[in-house]
C-alpha cells in the first residue's frame, strides 16, 4: 500500500471514475493509474471498483467502506505535514479563505488588513466562489476556512460557528415612488421589476420565502452574484433592488435610497467553518479570532472532532 494508490482512490471518486481525469490530476499515465488500482486490489484481496470492460462505473460496497479510511489516512498525512510546518515556521505559510463576494467585499476587508499587519509573511489567498464550492473546497482540503451564509452550517464534516447576522434591504433610485411608501410591504415591492441575487447566494432563499409568505410573486428580471452589479442596474432604473444591508453605503451609493425594510425579511446568519478533521496552523486561528474575538482557538478545538 502506498500514498499514490490512496490518492488514486480519492481522485477516482472526485472525478466520477474517469481514469483520464484521474491521471491528469495526478500528473501520471492512465495505464499507471490502472496498474496502481489493480495492485491495491490484489494487496487487499477485494475488488474496490465496479467495472464494465476497462471503465470504472462506481465503487463496490467494500470499496465504499475502504474509501472512507483512505480519505482519513490522506487527511492525517496532510495534518502531519501541517504540524511539522507549524512547529518549524509558525509565522510563515499559506492560508486559503473561501468565501462569497459579499463577505469578501463588505465584511472581511478590516479583518484581512489586521491579519496582514500581524502576519506579513503568511501568503493569504481570498478565494471568492459559491457556497457549494466553499463546502467542496473545505471537504477536499483546498481551503482552510470557509465563510458564507448558505450551506456550510449544514455539513456534518464541518464545524461551523456563527459569525455575524444581517438583513436584506430594498434599494431604489432617488426619486422612485417607493421612497414615499410607509410602511413598505412586499406587495408594494412586487409591483416593480426586481433585481436581486442568484439562487443559492447571499440569503436568496429568505427573500423567496418572504414573498411566498406574503402570497405574492415578484418579477425577478435580473439575478446576479455580485451586490455591486445589482446596485448598478438599480441606479440605471431597471428595477427595484434587494441586497444585503451591509452592501449599502449612503456615502458611496449616493444615487440610491435604502428603504426601511428590516420588517420584510428574516434575519440571516453568516458562519465561519473549518473541516472537523483537518489540522489548522496557529495563524489560521488568529484569522478566525480577528473575525470574531470571542471565538478562541480553545473553543474551536473543544468542538467535537475539530
Amino acid at each position: 500500500m502506498n500514498f499514490q494508490q490512496l490518492r488514486i482512490v480519492r481522485e477516482a471518486l472526485k472525478h466520477n471514475f474517469n481514469l483520464t481525469e484521474v491521471a491528469l490530476a495526478l500528473a501520471t499515465s492512465q495505464s499507471g493509474v490502472s496498474k496502481h488500482i489493480k495492485d491495491f486490489e490484489d494487496e487487499l484481496g477485494v475488488q474496490l471498483f465496479i467495472r464494465k470492460g476497462k471503465r470504472l462505473l462506481g465503487m463496490t460496497e467494500p470499496g465504499q467502506q475502504i474509501a472512507h479510511f483512505v480519505e482519513r489516512m490522506l487527511i492525517d498525512a496532510a495534518n502531519i505535514r501541517r504540524v511539522a510546518d507549524d512547529l518549524g515556521r509558525a509565522d510563515r505559510g499559506d492560508l486559503v479563505i473561501a468565501t462569497t463576494h459579499t463577505q469578501a467585499r463588505y465584511v472581511l476587508p478590516p479583518v484581512v488588513t489586521k491579519f496582514r499587519k500581524t502576519f506579513p509573511d503568511v501568503h493569504l489567498v481570498l478565494h471568492q466562489t459559491s457556497p457549494q464550492d466553499i463546502v467542496r473546497m473545505l471537504a477536499e482540503g483546498s481551503a482552510d476556512i470557509g465563510i458564507a451564509t448558505e450551506s456550510i452550517a449544514e455539513q456534518a464534516q464541518l464545524a461551523a460557528f456563527p459569525y455575524h447576522s444581517w438583513q436584506h434591504a430594498v434599494i431604489v433610485p432617488k426619486g422612485h415612488p417607493l421612497a414615499e411608501v410607509s410602511p413598505l410591504t412586499l406587495r408594494d415591492v412586487a409591483r416593480y421589476p426586481i433585481i436581486t441575487y442568484h439562487q443559492g447566494f447571499t440569503g436568496r432563499p429568505k427573500i423567496d420565502a418572504a414573498f411566498g409568505a406574503a402570497d405574492t410573486s415578484p418579477d425577478v428580471v435580473m439575478a446576479a452574484l455580485d451586490s455591486d452589479v445589482i446596485k448598478s442596474y438599480v441606479e440605471l432604473g431597471l428595477g427595484v433592488g434587494i441586497v444585503a444591508g451591509m452592501a449599502v453605503d449612503p456615502a458611496r451609493d449616493s444615487g440610491l435610497v435604502a428603504l426601511s425594510s428590516d420588517h420584510l425579511f428574516a434575519q440571516n446568519t453568516s458562519y465561519i467553518a473549518i473541516h472537523r478533521d483537518r489540522f489548522l496552523r496557529g495563524y489560521a486561528y488568529r484569522f478566525i479570532e480577528a473575525c470574531r474575538p470571542d471565538l478562541t482557538e480553545r473553543m474551536i478545538r473543544a468542538t467535537d472532532g475539530a
